[in-house]
């Protein structure tokens, strides 16, 4: 039996809340843009970090108008927890940047890493019920990973207090993940 065979929907199973994973996802993509525009707030243009930076943000915010588009099209509100997240966003790209380029590489290498976690299971969730969604994780989480592979290729792992650090965002991570799905 195939993958998408036992993840079928069958009568009596409960959807997918697509329209919560939509919230979620743009909501998840809006704050990496805000990291990576603290980070550049940081680093400015000349940094030799900046260029990595500038690329990963450049995913992100076309990550963040593929949801958006689709939020529109499906008619799904974004989270009440917005602004929050834009300045909580900016602020933790700064600091992390502000501490060293490797605790700004540690930053994303934590969040990719969670991110990649929540993409994964929103994948085992759908199934094959919405493919178009599907097919926009799928990619963007292959996106997502390349970003966590680039930031530990880049000195993550030698940041100050990493495990520490990496361990406190991934718990941030998880905390918005919970909040943006409800609120």
């Amino acid at each position: 039996m195939t993958e998408a065979a036992r993840t079928a929907w069958r009568p009596g199973d409960p959807r997918p809340d697509t329209e919560s994973m939509l919230r979620v996802d743009q909501a998840g993509e809006y704050g990496a843009t805000r990291i990576y525009a603290g980070q550049l707030a940081v680093f400015g243009t000349r940094h030799p970090a900046a260029r990595i930076v500038a690329h990963m943000a450049d995913q992100e915010e076309r990550h963040l108008s593929h949801f958006d588009r689709m939020m529109a099209e499906r008619g799904v509100r974004p989270t009440v927890l917005q602004p929050f997240w834009h300045g909580a966003g900016h602020a933790l790209g700064a600091v992390t940047a502000l501490i060293s380029p490797s605790a700004a590489m540690a930053c994303t290498a934590a969040v990719e890493d969670e991110i990649d976690a929540h993409y994964g299971e929103q994948l085992r969730t759908l199934g094959s019920d919405d493919p178009e969604l599907s097919s926009a994780i799928e990619k963007f989480q292959a996106e997502e990973v390349e970003h966590r592979d680039t930031a530990l290729a880049h000195g993550a792992e030698s940041a100050f207090a990493y495990p520490l650090l990496y361990s406190a965002i991934r718990a941030g991570c998880r905390a918005a993940i919970f909040l943006s799905k409800r609120i």
